[in-house]
């Protein structure tokens, strides 16, 4: 078997051990491969960068890493991780970090991250074996608003007109939410006002994903507000990725109706 970057490999060939080392998952993993086309470029997806092991040409495992610059760091993001199940418990995810680290470090990456689900005990015995640390721990949630009527105003903006500098929690977004991938994707972006006093902000997809959401100040009454005004617009929505750190928040949308889902822990190795 021999590790080589995926820059040279077909996308469906890609998608099709993807799809096999996803299978009877945690979570249902969407089955369109557009859907991913998409998801991969506006995560800044670099296939050059991203890894797979072959075995006699077939690929039966991968490492898919998004490269871009935040906080200061060229971070190598692991979007995607898996094995075929035919070719699990040989240290195939070890065996591909250990040529890509060189490669990565060689192109100027500082840091690798990647999130995984807390239940997923294998996954993350392999990746702290490599090197990897917990240093956040993100929760889910879905399912219908059911927030009380509130006096808002709602105005939709481009995402060119968001004061980003001023939107709280930056920092804390994990890296599909991060404002810096939603430039690229279909995310609708709001400012909502209580009279005419900009309160808060949210952006959401059309697909009922709350990608951000955020109050200028915790003064009572504004999280109600928020979330009516995202009612407003979406009822059933998810919600991925949350900090665990923001308690108010979380509390905020448990009131509001919506359940904990699923957790996740966001691991990081220094290069």
């Amino acid at each position: 078997m021999i590790v080589r970057h995926l820059g040279h490999t077909d996308f469906n060939t890609i998608m099709e051990c993807f799809l096999s080392a996803f299978e009877n998952y945690f979570v249902k993993m969407p089955t369109d491969y557009n859907y991913y086309r998409q998801c991969w470029k506006v995560a800044k997806v670099n296939f050059n960068l991203s890894y797979g092991m072959f075995d006699n040409g077939k690929l039966v495992g991968f490492i898919i890493n998004a490269i871009d610059e935040r906080h200061g760091e060229y971070i190598a993001f692991n979007t995607g991780t898996g094995v075929i199940p035919e070719y699990r418990g040989q240290k195939i995810v070890k065996s591909i970090y250990a040529h890509a680290i060189p490669g990565l470090i060689q192109n100027g990456i500082t840091k690798c991250t990647l999130e995984v689900i807390t239940e997923n005990h294998k996954a993350i015995k392999s990746y702290e074996s490599i090197g990897f640390k917990i240093c956040k721990t993100y929760n889910c949630f879905a399912g219908e608003l059911s927030v009380d009527k509130r006096q808002v105003n709602v105005e939709k903006i481009p995402f060119e007109k968001v004061l980003w500098e001023q939107i709280p929690n930056q920092d804390m977004y994990s890296w599909d939410f991060h404002y810096t991938s939603l430039k690229h994707g279909k995310s609708r972006f709001y400012y909502v006002y209580n009279n005419t006093k900009l309160e808060s902000f949210f952006a959401i997809n059309p697909d009922g994903t709350i990608n951000q959401f955020e109050v200028f100040n915790t003064k009572i009454g504004n999280w109600e507000r928020l979330l009516y005004a995202i009612q407003s617009i979406l009822e059933k929505v998810r919600i991925i990725n949350l900090d665990d750190r923001l308690e108010s928040k979380r509390i905020a949308i448990e009131n509001a109706g919506l359940k904990n889902t699923v957790n996740q822990y966001e691991m990081e190795l220094n290069l």
